[in-house]
């Protein structure tokens, strides 16, 4: 959903994109750098653990996260622009996005922010909703666009609904408690989308 937002802002990413490469820093840098706002990020969701307020937990990941889907967006326009799209940048791009989720997460459920097991279920699925993709890209079958719910969406979707306090209206249950489940949701219906979209690319060939 968010890829096809993505082709219709062409023309001002790729100003965004000129405007960041014009400090000199690489495309993989601002890789690196978007993946250390989510590490802290992730830090920042698990800081109730450590005597921090619940909501400001959620409010502070919650900014540091959409300032790294930010930074997600940065790093592939500096490569369009720059001419840097390489194997390395893209290997290195997905395999930050993995540790990203991972530590954010397991920031979620260290600070108590929602159910350790739907935290592990979303996860879980997220990572075979990926796993899926280059899988299926491996034997020639694009998934790019397939499904409602990429990581990006999966990101906001956290960010956004984990920082409402919806405690005093659903029985004291966190934003981040419902957005957790309805990244579950959202990630396991993207993966039988992805699945279903392959078997039938694979059997018409």
């Amino acid at each position: 959903m968010l890829n096809k937002l993505r082709d219709l802002l062409q023309p001002a990413m790729t100003r965004l994109g000129t405007s960041f490469a014009s400090t000199g820093l690489s495309a993989n840098s601002w890789t690196g750098i978007g993946l250390a706002i989510s590490i802290s990020a992730g830090i920042a969701y698990a800081s109730p653990a450590f005597g921090l307020d619940v909501y400001y937990a959620a409010v502070i990941g919650g900014v540091l996260l959409l300032i790294s889907g930010f930074f997600d967006i940065v790093d592939g326009s500096v490569a369009r622009v720059t001419k840097q799209t390489s194997k390395k940048g893209a290997f290195l791009d997905s395999s930050f996005d993995k540790i990203s989720e991972v530590v954010i997460f397991a920031g979620i459920a260290i600070g108590g922010l929602a159910n350790p097991f739907w935290c592990l279920v979303a996860l879980g699925i997220s990572i075979l909703v990926s796993y899926t993709r280059a899988r299926a890209e491996s034997l020639g079958v694009e998934l790019k666009g397939i499904g409602i719910g990429e990581r990006a969406e999966r990101m906001l979707i956290l960010a956004i609904i984990g920082m409402i306090p919806l405690g005093r209206i659903f029985a004291g249950q966190s934003g981040m408690y419902w957005a957790v489940i309805i990244v579950s949701i959202v990630a396991g219906v993207t993966l039988v989308q992805r699945i279903a979209a392959t078997a039938k690319k694979l059997s018409s060939t």
